[in-house]
Parts: structure tokens; C-alpha cells; sequence
């Protein structure tokens, strides 16, 4: 059996090749059937088993947001990585959730997973269902 010696510390050649696998390997993705639920003010936003997740968030496909409950705002940010965001008011009955939805039209490659796709946040409800 091979050996790894540092300084006077002699290892097994598999515990630093498991342990390195670990750290390095990125995490595997599994197919996890997991539908979303958006609501606000009781109306349901957006409903899917086909969100992404990225830093916290659930990026809904846009062909599962009922469009009747977003209004364009006038709003942009940017993010260092994924670009310039651009926002919609929810509406919800005569309330409005100001630029509580947003996406990014024109994403960098790193965040092309997101491409098409809206988040929520301000107090919209965003949870697993049962479905």
C-alpha cells in the first residue's frame, strides 16, 4: 500500500485521496422532484417543478408565472456574477408589491440557468407543495 509522508505524519495513500475527492469534486445534482409555490396578497404568483435555485432563491420559468399578477417597473440592479436584474411590481387585487419580482433578461454565462426564469422576494411566499 502506497504511503504519503508530511513532515513526520505517515497516511494511508486513500485517506488524503478521499478526503481531496470530497473537497474538490463538485456536488453531485439530483433529480429531485420538488414543485414551488409564490403567493402574496392570496394570489397564487407562480406554481412549478421546475425551478432553479440559486442563493436562496427559486427562479420560477417565466411560462409558469401567471403574468396577470406582474407589472413592469422601472427598477434595475446589478449583480457582480450574474448581471444587470431587472424588476416587476406584483399585483395582487388593488395592492402592489413594488419591484417584488425580478429577472435577468440578458444573464452572464455563469448565470445562464436563470435565463427566462423570476424570483420573488418582499414579503412574497415562496414554499414546497405537495404536487
Amino acid at each position: 500500500m502506497r504511503r504519503i509522508t508530511l513532515g513526520v505524519l505517515s497516511l494511508p495513500y486513500v485517506v488524503p485521496m478521499t478526503f481531496l475527492s470530497r473537497v474538490f469534486s463538485p456536488p453531485s445534482e439530483k433529480a429531485v422532484s420538488k414543485r414551488y409555490r409564490a403567493t402574496w396578497n392570496d394570489a397564487v404568483l407562480a406554481e412549478s417543478a421546475d425551478t432553479v435555485a440559486v442563493e436562496g432563491n427559486q427562479y420560477f420559468p417565466l411560462a409558469d408565472v401567471r403574468q396577470e399578477h406582474l407589472r413592469a417597473s422601472d427598477s434595475h440592479t446589478t449583480c457582480p456574477w450574474k448581471g444587470l436584474a431587472s424588476y416587476y411590481d406584483v399585483v395582487a387585487g388593488e395592492k402592489v408589491n413594488r419591484d417584488a419580482a425580478w429577472y435577468y433578461p440578458n444573464p452572464s454565462p455563469a448565470a445562464d440557468r436563470i435565463k427566462g426564469r423570476v424570483a420573488f422576494w418582499h414579503g412574497v411566499k415562496v414554499e414546497a407543495v405537495e404536487g
